[in-house]
């Protein structure tokens, strides 16, 4: 008998890990893959090798101006929800390379299911960022399109996305636009969640729909380690992506603060998609340096240390280390991003500012296509409530 025996089987419901992703796979395979060091130095993987293109020196360079602005929307967006001109903002302080290296990874017929917190992935979408303050700020319930870029609108309900995901997949599965053979027509899903969220019922059914219908589905899970106050340690037992054999499909744990290897995992794992060959787990392993939103205070539940030991591993500071150590940048690079970024930070304070004030009565319109008899009833009740006010002596509100 082998001293180390393969993983068995998942059954005839879908392949296993070496079946997936190769023999270092064996056992679950390496806890992290990564081909980008915290320190800025290339590692090579047997499995997952970057494919960059022509030309892999201007795409990492794209990558680290990614982060940057992302980084920037995001510091941005916190300042002005401190100021008080957002109600509330979820920070991704940190998650810069998982949400840029899967986002990138993307072609344009692939259709992605966010939850709060994609500012990058919606970057990369080509999302203007001032259309994520409106929904925080209130002036409206998500303000773009999700037929412009492929981007459905954020969801505030824990793990509800990851159900609508595999629905639209398996749409696409009925349209005839999976495993066809045609690079430029085949499509596939990606789910965003967290950590917390996989503890859901909702992501543990999206699971089983997923595994049952072959749907072309990647769940791309950013494990930043805390569920609010809640640590990974009290959502499994096991790392997370091992769940994904359960129920018969294979899971990749990703350095998730390497844009590189993010990049190449989700690019291989929405290719098995887009083929037919079903769904991927993948568990990009990343840390929330921030809070979970701006009312939360993190120092309350995790240590201090364990902060300063996270940044170290800093996305975006090791990429500009591996840019600057190779030669591939100068000075002037750094600079007109920095500048770039400023202009951005601009873009946002003066457009969130100018944003129109709703009006109270237009919820009431975002519900149905056709206005049903009892939504009109309540409509007109609530703008009499309003008119009260109006026509409220001096001084009425006010007791």
């Amino acid at each position: 008998m082998s001293e180390n025996p393969p993983l068995p089987r998942a059954g005839a419901i879908g392949p296993d890990l070496v079946e997936a992703f190769g023999p270092s796979q064996v056992h679950g395979g390496p806890e992290l893959v990564q081909l980008l060091s915290p320190e800025g130095e290339r590692v090579e993987h047997p499995e997952f090798a970057l494919d960059l293109g022509d030309d892999e020196d201007e795409a990492i360079k794209g990558f680290y101006r990614d982060m940057v602005l992302t980084r920037r929307i995001d510091t941005e967006a916190t300042a002005l929800q401190r100021h008080g001109e957002l109600g509330i903002w979820a920070q991704l302080l940190g998650q810069e390379a998982a949400q840029i290296g899967s986002g990138r990874a993307l072609l344009p017929q692939d259709f992605v299911f966010p939850t709060y917190r994609e500012h990058g992935v919606a970057w990369c979408r080509d999302i203007d960022p001032l259309r994520l303050l409106g929904l925080f700020r209130g002036v409206d319930q998500g303000g773009w399109n999700p037929n412009d870029g492929n981007f459905g609108l954020y969801t505030i309900v824990i793990g509800a996305q990851t159900l609508h995901a595999v629905g639209y997949a398996m749409g696409m599965q009925r349209d005839g636009i999976v495993g066809t053979g045609d690079a430029e027509r085949d499509g596939a899903v990606v789910a965003y969640f967290g950590d917390g969220a996989s503890s859901q019922g909702d992501v543990n059914e999206s699971f089983i729909f997923s595994s049952v219908f072959n749907a072309p589905v990647v769940f791309f899970c950013q494990n930043n380690q805390w569920a609010i106050s809640e640590p990974i340690e009290r959502q499994s037992r096991i790392p997370l992506y091992q769940r994904a054999l359960g129920f018969g499909f294979p899971g990749i744990r990703v350095d998730g603060n390497d844009v590189l290897a993010c990049y190449a995992v989700t690019q291989a794992a929405l290719r098995r998609a887009r083929e037919g060959s079903g769904p991927t787990f993948v568990e990009a392993y990343t840390y929330r340096m921030g809070a979970h939103t701006t009312t939360d205070d993190p120092t309350r539940y995790r240590l201090s240390s364990e902060l300063e030991h996270w940044k170290l591993k800093d996305p975006i500071a090791r990429v500009r280390a591996y840019l600057t150590r190779n030669g591939i940048v100068d000075d002037d690079f750094f600079t007109d991003i920095e500048g770039e970024a400023e202009k951005l930070g601009e873009h946002l304070r003066e457009g969130c500012k100018a944003l129109p004030e709703p009006s109270p009565l237009s919820v009431f319109d975002q519900v149905y296509v056709d206005q049903t008899p009892e939504l009109a009833a309540q409509k007109e009740g609530f703008a009499a409530y309003l008119d009260s006010f109006e026509t409220a002596p001096e001084g009425a509100l006010s007791r």
